[in-house]
């Protein structure tokens, strides 16, 4: 009873979170990484007109989105917008472990898509509607840019073990920040996205 007890003490929630702060400190680098691919094909969507292929298969996916979100009240919109970005932020990451490229191909997409509605949007109501899509990405954006940027780190981790550390502490470390700090950041983008998207801001 007595080790179990001392077991439960040690564990402390403040420290997991210092852990977790320093792991992304640490991972700052592979953050960069993607940042700079991100914004790089965020720019490509904005001022390079995209092929009829790739903007027909862009509205096909966004009338996919619509029609499953229409009539959807506040709080079934921000479950959605929840469960759709930790599923594709969680299994990015967790695809990175045996496909490198994964992370990145998707930082690609995710990228282009959001220049390719920043042109829209500029193309329909004026470079000031911008605005409109920037609360958006507020929260939503640096959770995916970190989970994105982890899945590199593990790809890394197993290519490079000397370099990059063991993955089976990288893995531990990526889990215990993407359910410390990506999770509650996924949380409060959906909150927002939601209500948004619900007042048809």
């Amino acid at each position: 009873n007595k080790k179990m007890k001392a077991k439960k003490k040690k564990f402390s929630l403040k420290k997991e979170y210092q852990k977790s702060w320093d792991y992304l400190k640490d991972s700052k680098k592979f953050i960069w990484i993607v940042l700079g691919i991100f914004f790089a094909f965020t720019l490509i969507g904005l001022f390079i007109p995209a092929p009829e292929l790739i903007s027909d298969e862009i509205f096909k996916f966004v009338k996919e989105i619509l029609l499953k979100t229409e009539g959807m009240s506040q709080s079934q919109l921000i479950s959605f917008i929840f469960l759709n970005n930790l599923q594709s932020s969680f299994f990015v990451m967790i695809f990175g472990i045996f496909l490198g490229i994964f992370p990145v191909i998707s930082t690609i997409a995710n990228g282009y898509l959001l220049g390719f509605v920043a042109n829209l949007a500029i193309q329909n109501g004026g470079i000031f509607s911008l605005w409109r899509i920037f609360p958006h990405g507020i929260f939503e954006l640096p959770a995916v840019f970190i989970s994105f940027a982890f899945g590199l780190r593990l790809w890394m981790s197993v290519i490079n073990r000397k370099k990059y550390g063991d993955l089976n502490k990288t893995f531990i470390s990526s889990l215990k920040t993407f359910i410390l700090i990506i999770i509650p950041l996924l949380i409060l983008a959906a909150i927002i996205e939601g209500t948004l998207i619900f007042l048809g801001a």
